[in-house]
């Protein structure tokens, strides 16, 4: 470590500077959310300009999710050989074809390739970009700044129903704008990711000291920096790096957390509203036009969007094990209302739309920003990376199962019988955060990783 770069680091830190890092990231999710909810307005013009069967509709749907898994899967192994930023910087190029690509399709296979590319570009994000804030934020404000990926998440969400709904009345061939608009911010984000800086436990790893020293020094101040390098250092030194290490006795327990809960986030049915809610009132409600339809899913969204703000100022004093179990256990309710709303002939769009709304706002407040957190916070450095990807793997697969048997499984046991499964899934939830998951509020990264060692 040079001895000059240790003295021309400043006294303080500063929030600005880990503030800015850290939504420049979280942009990646701003894309990520819009890409996945783009997909609940145009599946109705879809359907109609390419005369999808039921089954072509559930592959329209998650030929991006597909995308997912695959780019989870090449996500850590590429950051932690290449690093977090530049690895990002290649998902926002990526992303920028996926929405000019799936913009200009002649038939549903071009749409399916195009989709799929942007499912790899936020594979590779969802992975990243958690990690990345996590390694750059002070301990006391990780789990608020790990949840503003969260945050920016929902905002695509929200911005994604908004551009539908306002280009549905545009015509059968709005759809085409509504995946377009997406360039906008991904060009934006690729430009805004040369001006943020290296994760430093990734650069330390590498053996680039003065660098992270210099990243620390700017987050945390001069003397708080030394002892968090050095407490960096020692963890790294401990670890062996290899994949294999996820198996051994403690962190297997780490693992078994993060993926089961990965799972759980979705399997809890969260999506069926995400992807398929215009398909929902139109179809299974009944008696709405297709403005209408899409326009129900701005007040999804709006609600996403203010219940995150929420968990976003809470999960630092609250915990996150509470919010979990609160987050569950309040969808699980939603969701067994749901199932007997939609035994009414037609089922009440005004209690079905009610209940939808207290169902996304329970998994915004907890389950949203919640299992990303705890996922990028269980890991040790060396093999963080890889250890996200096996779980955010995990995660997209849950999420693919999910997308390409709902519009079945509600044709097979009915909207109802598909919604109280879901609901058992959101009681599995509470009861094995309850048992199994450890509070990780307040902790270091360190101190973490600690746990799996006892």
């Amino acid at each position: 470590m040079n001895t000059l770069a240790v003295s021309n680091l400043p006294a303080r830190g500063s929030m600005v500077y880990v503030y800015l890092a850290s939504i420049v990231a979280a942009v990646s999710g701003l894309l990520f959310g819009f890409d996945i909810a783009v997909i609940n307005g145009a599946i109705i013009f879809l359907r109609e300009q390419f005369a999808l069967t039921e089954f072509q509709t559930e592959v329209a749907a998650s030929s991006l999710l597909i995308g997912c898994v695959a780019g989870a899967s090449i996500a850590g192994t590429l950051s932690d050989r290449f690093g977090r930023r530049r690895i990002l910087i290649l998902s926002s190029l990526m992303f920028a074809a996926s929405s000019l690509g799936a913009a200009l399709p002649r038939n549903l296979s071009e749409f399916v390739a195009a989709r799929f590319i942007g499912g790899v570009a936020i594979g590779v994000a969802s992975v990243l970009a958690p990690i990345y804030i996590a390694e750059i934020a002070p301990p006391g404000i990780r789990g608020r700044l790990v949840s503003l990926n969260q945050m920016a998440i929902v905002s695509g969400i929200l911005l994604a129903y908004l551009i539908n709904w306002l280009l549905s009345f545009v015509g059968p061939s709005g759809w085409r704008w509504m995946f377009a608009s997406a360039a906008i911010p991904s060009f934006l984000f690729f430009g805004s990711l040369f001006f943020v800086p290296e994760s430093p436990r990734w650069l330390i790893k590498q053996g680039r000291s003065d660098e992270a020293l210099l990243i620390l020094g700017k987050v945390v101040g001069r003397y708080r920096a030394m002892t968090e390098f050095r407490e960096i250092e020692q963890a790294i030194a401990d670890e062996s790096g290899s994949l294999k290490q996820l198996l051994a006795p403690g962190l297997r327990r780490a693992l078994l957390i993060a993926v089961v809960l990965a799972i759980l986030q979705q399997v809890t049915g969260i999506n069926t509203v995400l992807f398929y809610g215009s398909i929902i009132f139109k179809e299974q409600v009944g008696g709405q036009s297709t403005s209408s339809s899409i326009g129900a899913n701005v007040f999804v969204g709006l609600i996403n969007f203010a219940v995150t703000i929420v968990a976003l100022w809470i999960i630092d004093r609250v915990g996150r094990k509470l919010l979990l179990m609160f987050s569950a256990a309040g969808m699980a309710l939603s969701e067994i209302i749901l199932g007997v709303a939609f035994f009414f002939n037609p089922p009440p769009p005004a209690v079905i739309l009610g209940v939808i709304l207290v169902c996304v706002a329970c998994f915004a407040v907890g389950l949203g920003p919640g299992v990303w957190v705890i996922m990028a916070e269980l890991f040790p450095t060396r093999i963080r990376g890889r250890a996200m990807s096996v779980a955010t793997i995990s995660l997209w697969g849950a999420c693919v199962t999910l997308t390409l048997t709902f519009l079945s499984l509600a044709r097979a046991i009915g909207p109802s019988g598909a919604f109280w499964v879901y609901a058992l899934m959101c009681l599995a939830t509470v009861i094995f955060v309850w048992r199994v998951v450890p509070e990780t509020k307040g902790k270091t990264l360190e101190e973490i990783e600690k746990l799996w060692k006892r």
